[in-house]
């Protein structure tokens, strides 16, 4: 069958959903700033997730919060076969505020559930929302689909493990990460602003949010590409705006950590 892939992207909301098949492709290690939710269709897909291996076979869904850290690659040698859907906090808020009353955000304790139900709704919406649906349509199968995860596999708070006190120095180090994403910033430079060694600012960042600073950062020029590219900037130009060296590495980390290309991205709508 060979790898493929398909995407759509809401022009007015925080809403992307991808349909896919992956023999030969492998994800590398990535998040993304949204809730992601996946059905997979066919064969099994094989992750790292919280430090365990996991597998989602035909059926299962896969549940990742936003910052999650995963990879992924075919656990067979015919591959698989996926719909995921990303979804913004900020339209979950919203979401659950008219749906429960409360705007409290839900954490997922398990990546993987098996759970027929809530399958079959996230592949409604998938549906819809990829086969142009209306919006009403498309609103509908989106809460009917949240209402789901929540109710059949959300968790209300999540489980962090804290490594020497060093929640406080990860966040500043995600702070200054945040602010300062295009600049070349050394492991010294995050030493100094946070007034540690270079061990303790790796230690702590990587045992917060299971990714290394330099990962972080690259994850923050991938998303800010991903937001030029949707307001139409060419990718060579996004490339250059986000602190890529070019195109062509712009190109390489977007389909590594998303499986499509740039230009697949910006044409998708």
């Amino acid at each position: 069958m060979g790898d493929w892939a398909s995407y759509w992207r809401s022009a007015d909301q925080p809403l992307e959903v991808m349909h896919a098949h992956f023999e030969a492709h492998t994800y590398a290690p990535h998040s993304h700033d949204a809730y992601s939710f996946g059905v997979t269709e066919m064969g099994a897909q094989a992750f790292t997730c919280r430090g365990e291996q996991r597998t989602s076979v035909a059926g299962m869904v896969m549940a990742f919060n936003p910052d999650d850290p995963h990879d992924g690659h075919a656990a067979t040698e015919d591959g698989f076969t996926y719909r995921i859907v990303h979804i913004g906090p900020s339209l979950v808020g919203d979401l659950l505020t008219e749906l429960t009353g409360s705007p409290t955000l839900p954490l997922f304790a398990d990546p993987v559930l098996h759970d027929p139900v809530l399958a079959q709704a996230l592949l409604r919406f998938h549906r819809v929302a990829s086969g142009g649906g209306s919006t009403l349509a498309r609103d509908e199968a989106l809460a009917g689909a949240v209402a789901a995860m929540v109710g059949r596999g959300a968790r209300s708070t999540p489980t962090i493990r804290a490594v020497d006190g060093g929640q406080h120095l990860a966040a500043l180090v995600r702070s200054a990460l945040q602010d300062r994403y295009l600049e070349d910033l050394s492991a010294a430079t995050l030493a100094s602003l946070t007034g540690t060694s270079r061990f303790a600012v790796y230690r702590a960042f990587r045992a917060a949010y299971g990714m290394s600073p330099s990962g972080y950062q690259r994850l923050l020029r991938l998303r800010a590409a991903r937001n030029l590219l949707a307001d139409g900037v060419a990718p060579a130009e996004a490339a250059s705006l986000s602190g890529f060296a070019d195109q062509a590495h712009l190109t390489r980390w977007f389909r590594r950590c998303y499986g499509i290309t740039p230009g697949t991205y910006r044409s998708a709508g």
